[in-house]
């Protein structure tokens, strides 16, 4: 489902084209969308034609709130992923660390995430090393710092201290340790980058989403 999302509303969105909603869809909101809101105080998506908010509440809520996977996450996490010291990540909106299976982010030294970032399956974003000579120590370092309109693909590893760019593309496979530059796209071991990126857009200005989007949000989504 999120691949339809990605790859067709976006581009009906940009030409102007009317989405229709169906009746399933504005029950399935009516019915779980309240409970997402409430649980999920940092998630901020399109209200339709994006994630079902009964899949949400069967395959996110209930492993995170019940069975306490990542129990203190504000917003989506899928059960096969892993997020540490979550109180230490700052993100945006259109953004959900851990959503997809596999990702393991862990925020010691601080990551903070930009708004409209996808983060593809089994991607690692590590903020501190252990100590090489006391393993049960964590080594200081800058905090991670990642742009808006960013795209890591999958299986990639950002290591501590990275700070990636707006409009970046990352490859999948790639191990990023040094900073990448806005408006690129960049893959490898390690990551480099190998051409200039197009302007990044989609009119987010469109969207209408799942709750009311705080107002310092708003020149994020007029931008283009």
């Amino acid at each position: 489902m999120l691949y339809y999302y990605f790859i067709f509303y976006p581009f009906l969105n940009h030409i102007g084209m009317k989405v229709e909603i169906s009746f399933r869809e504005k029950l399935d909101y009516l019915l779980f969308g309240w409970i997402i809101n409430f649980f999920y105080p940092q998630y901020y998506r399109p209200k339709y034609k994006y994630l079902s908010y009964s899949k949400l509440f069967f395959h996110y809520l209930i492993p995170q709130k019940i069975f306490r996977l990542n129990a203190s996450v504000k917003w989506p996490v899928h059960f096969t992923s892993t997020i540490i010291n979550s109180a230490k990540i700052k993100k945006g909106i259109l953004c959900d660390p851990g959503d997809n299976p596999n990702v393991y982010i862990q925020a010691n030294n601080g990551i903070v995430f930009g708004s409209n970032i996808g983060i593809g399956s089994g991607t690692k974003i590590v903020s501190s090393n252990h100590n090489h000579q006391d393993h049960s120590k964590h080594d200081d370092s800058p905090q991670i710092i990642i742009g808006n309109n960013v795209f890591i693909g999958s299986n990639s590893v950002i290591l501590p201290g990275v700070n990636i760019g707006n409009n970046v593309i990352i490859g999948a496979g790639s191990v990023v340790t040094n900073n990448i530059p806005s408006n690129s796209i960049a893959v490898g071991n390690p990551c480099k980058t190998i051409k200039e990126k197009d302007p990044y857009i989609e009119d987010l200005s469109k969207l209408v989403f799942n709750k009311t989007v705080p107002t310092k949000y708003n020149g994020f989504l007029k931008q283009g």
